[in-house]
């Protein structure tokens, strides 16, 4: 029986890693797409600053998500890479037995399978054609460093792990860090959008952006308001948790008390949105620190901050 653990283990390695070589080809592809695009895009806007071509309607750009062969290899390949990932995270938690989220590695490996879950669910939206690179990209940042420096052999749970709580808090803490991820890269283009509409001459041309960046901050609205409950709920499942653990419901251990950073970040961000004039401005900003308060939470204070909570298992 261990033998066979181990075969499996080994198996769901070879998987992992070969969804991260699919996913980096992926974001290759996606980035040749979008400088294509890019490069379009530049002589058609010299062309409307000459006055040549007057193509103010946005149907003249390229929008469709999947009207590029380049960009639709990209999509198979994510959706394959996809696939790889999941029976990876499968065989690992018939490895060891149990939930696969009881270490780092664990955790890097499913939150991956989350991102690209939830990548795949909007990647329809046209609004997301800049995405791919970016998000590909940070998937397989997360399973390179997963299969490089934070793999350990499948085993037991340390004693405060074996508990149902752990299936309950780092499943919603997993599919919110999914949505949270998508959510920094859309913020990331908004912040770029804008920046790109200020240098923007042609009025036609800055209409477009405006109504594109509109449309990015509804999608980004979304994404968050879906978010925000899950990770609520996943603070408050680690409370509950924790009393049944420790005797105590919050004892401002690292881990709690970036947990509640990120739970203020992301209501900053929620409450700025719908606020008008310069804090609705300001609202991508909460969302990019708020998901750099997630990733710190992830690494920083397992790796380099002492606590109860310290089980990156490498």
């Amino acid at each position: 029986m261990d033998a066979l653990r181990t075969d499996m283990d080994e198996i769901s390695y070879l998987f992992i890693l070969s969804a991260l070589l699919v996913f980096v080809l992926a974001m290759i592809i996606f980035a040749v797409e979008t400088a294509r695009r890019s490069s379009t895009l530049s002589r058609a806007r010299a062309v409307l600053v000459v006055g040549a071509a007057t193509p103010s309607d946005p149907a003249e750009y390229p929008t469709s998500a999947g009207s590029s062969p380049w960009r639709g290899s990209a999509n198979a390949l994510v959706r394959l890479a996809s696939i790889g990932l999941a029976v990876g995270v499968v065989l690992r938690g018939l490895a060891a037995g149990r939930f696969p989220l009881g270490n780092m590695y664990e955790f890097a490996i499913s939150g991956g399978l989350a991102v690209s879950v939830v990548f795949l669910t909007v990647l329809p939206n046209p609004l997301l054609r800049n995405a791919g690179a970016w998000v590909t990209g940070l998937i397989a940042l997360m399973l390179g460093l997963g299969v490089t420096i934070l793999h350990v052999p499948s085993g037991e749970l340390v004693p405060a792990l074996n508990s149902i709580w752990l299936v309950i808090h780092v499943t919603a803490a997993t599919i919110a860090g999914g949505v949270f991820t998508i959510g920094a890269v859309v913020s990331g283009l908004i912040l770029y959008s804008r920046a790109r509409t200020r240098r923007t001459r042609p009025d036609d041309v800055r209409r477009t952006h405006a109504s594109t960046i509109e449309k990015l901050e509804r999608l980004n609205h979304g994404l968050h308001v879906f978010a925000f409950p899950i990770w609520t709920f996943a603070v408050m499942a680690g409370a509950i948790w924790a009393e049944n653990a420790w005797g105590r419901y919050w004892g401002w251990d690292p881990k709690e008390t970036w947990a509640f950073i990120t739970w203020v970040l992301y209501a900053a961000y929620l409450h700025a949105d719908v606020t008008k004039g310069a804090w609705a401005r300001r609202a991508p900003w909460f969302a990019v620190a708020g998901f750099a308060a997630f990733v710190f939470n992830f690494f920083g204070v397992n790796l380099w901050i002492n606590g109860l909570h310290s089980y990156a298992g490498v």
